[in-house]
C-alpha cells in the first residue's frame, strides 16, 4: 500500500513552505515516524516525518521548491519491506567507487560537532566543516551556516566591491507580510511618554526577595504585560480581530512578545497573560526568547496571539512605529528609558522616562479609544500599586 507523504498545517498565516533539504533518496527503506525532509517556512524550520515503514518510492517536491499545506511530497510503498534493501542489485551503484579515486579530496568531518540536516548537506557538497564556524549553541555547525556560506558570493565592480546574499525564506515573507498589512489595514500610531520612577523603585526593593524565591529576575515586562492585559479588559476592541465583516472579541490573553533573531523577528505567545503570577510572566518570556533564539520554538507557540509587544528599547530606540501583526488589530511598543526633565507640581524634576507606542487598526478602533487604552497603560505604570488590587 501506498503512504501519501503531506505538507502539514504550518504556523498561522503561514501557508506555504520551502523544501530545504530530503534527508532520505527515492528507493531508500526508511521506518515509521523517520524524519524525511525538512521544511523552511518563514517562521521555523519543520521536520515531516514518514508516514509508515517501506521504501520511499517517489519524491515530488525536489529541493528548494515552495510547497503548500495539503500538497504531495512523495510516497511510501509499506509492501516494501527492510529485507528488501539488501536486495537492491549492485549495478546500480557501480559507478560510485569512482568518487574516492582520490581521497584527499574528501575532507573529515568526523570531530566536528554539526547537527544531522548540515552533515548532509557537508556530505552531498563534499564542504569541510572544520573551516565552517557555527552558530548554533556551544559553536555547532547549523544548515543556515552551510547556507550562508553557499549564499554569499563576493565580487568585484568599477565601483567596488559588492556582497551579494541570498534572502532566506523567513526574511523574503516577512517583506512580503509588511507590505500586505500596509495595504490591507489602515494602520494609525498614538504616542504617550510615562514615567518608570515607580517601576523601578519596586524592582530595586524587591530584586533580591523575587529572585531568591523564583530564581528569575524581576524585569520590566511583567508589569507591561500585566497593564497592558489590564487595559485591554477595559477596551476589548484592541483584543480583537476583524473577520470579514464581523468583529471577533478575543476574552482570553493570549500575548505575542516580539523576538529578535539572527533570521528575523518571530513573536512567540505566552498563553493566559491574565492568569500569571509575575514570576510566572518573566520566566515565560525568557523561556520564549531562548527557545526562538535556538530556533526550538515550535508552531503551536507561535499561533493564536491577541495582542502583541515589542520592544525596540533593547537595541537603544528611544521612539518608534511598531507595525501590526495580522491578524492582531493592536501592538504596543516599548523604548528605551531615558532621564529627562518633567515638570511635577510645578516644578521640573529628572525622571526615567519611556516613549510608548500603540499602533492600530483605524478600520476599527477609533483615535479616541487607542488613546484612552495608551493613557490606561501609563497610568498603571506610574502608580503600579493599582495592579495588585485590580483597581
Amino acid at each position: 500500500m501506498l503512504h501519501e507523504i503531506i505538507v502539514p498545517d504550518l504556523a498561522e498565516s503561514t501557508v506555504e513552505a520551502t523544501v530545504a533539504t530530503w534527508l532520505k533518496k527515492s528507493g531508500d527503506i526508511v521506518n515509521e515516524g523517520e524524519v524525511l525532509i525538512e521544511l523552511d517556512t518563514d517562521k521555523v524550520s519543520l521536520e515531516v516525518v514518514s508516514p509508515s515503514s517501506g521504501q520511499l518510492t517517489e519524491i515530488s517536491k525536489n529541493e528548494g521548491e515552495t510547497v503548500n499545506v495539503g500538497e504531495l511530497l512523495g510516497k511510501v510503498d509499506d509492501s516494501v519491506s527492510s529485507s528488501a534493501k539488501s536486495e537492491k542489485p549492485v549495478t546500480k551503484n557501480e559507478p560510485k567507487p569512482q568518487v574516492n579515486e582520490n581521497p584527499k579530496t574528501k575532507p573529515d568531518n568526523s570531530e566536528v560537532s554539526v547537527t544531522p540536516v548540515a552533515k548532509k548537506i557537508a556530505e552531498k557538497d563534499n564542504i569541510d566543516l572544520t573551516k565552517i564556524k557555527g552558530s548554533g549553541p556551544n559553536g555547532k555547525i547549523t544548515k543556515n551556516d552551510l547556507e550562508n556560506k553557499n549564499d554569499t558570493q563576493k565580487t568585484s565592480t568599477a565601483a567596488g566591491p559588492e556582497e551579494v546574499i541570498k534572502l532566506s525564506r523567513r526574511r523574503i515573507t516577512i517583506a512580503k507580510r509588511l507590505k500586505e498589512v500596509q495595504s490591507d489595514t489602515v494602520m494609525t500610531t498614538t504616542y504617550n511618554e510615562v514615567d518608570l520612577s515607580s517601576v523601578i523603585s519596586i524592582r530595586k526593593k524587591f530584586q533580591d526577595q523575587f529572585i531568591e524565591k523564583h530564581g528569575v529576575k524581576l524585569g520590566f515586562m511583567s508589569f507591561f504585560v500585566k497593564a497592558t492585559v489590564n487595559a485591554l479588559q477595559s477596551f476589548p476592541h484592541l483584543n480583537a480581530e476583524l473577520y470579514q465583516d464581523e468583529l471577533i472579541l478575543k476574552k482570553y490573553y493570549d500575548m505575542g512578545i516580539a523576538v529578535a533573531t539572527e533570521e528575523g523577528l518571530v513573536v512567540p505567545v505566552l498563553r493566559e497573560a491574565d492568569k500569571k503570577s509575575s514570576a510566572e510572566i518573566e520566566k515565560g518570556i525568557a523561556d520564549l526568547a531562548t527557545k526562538a533564539r535556538e530556533r526550538k520554538i515550535t508552531l503551536e507557540e507561535l499561533q493564536g496571539g491577541t495582542f502583541s509587544i515589542t520592544n525596540g528599547g533593547v537595541f537603544g530606540s528611544l521612539m518608534s512605529t511598531p507595525l501590526l501583526n495580522p491578524p492582531q488589530v493592536g501592538i504596543l511598543g516599548m523604548h528605551k528609558i531615558q532621564e529627562k526633565p518633567i515638570a511635577v507640581n510645578g516644578e521640573v524634576v529628572i525622571r526615567p522616562v519611556m516613549v510608548l507606542a500603540v499602533t492600530y487598526d483605524h478600520r476599527i478602533i477609533d483615535g479616541a479609544m487607542a488613546v484612552q487604552f495608551l493613557v490606561r497603560i501609563k497610568n498603571l505604570l506610574e502608580d503600579p500599586y493599582q495592579l495588585l488590587i485590580d483597581a
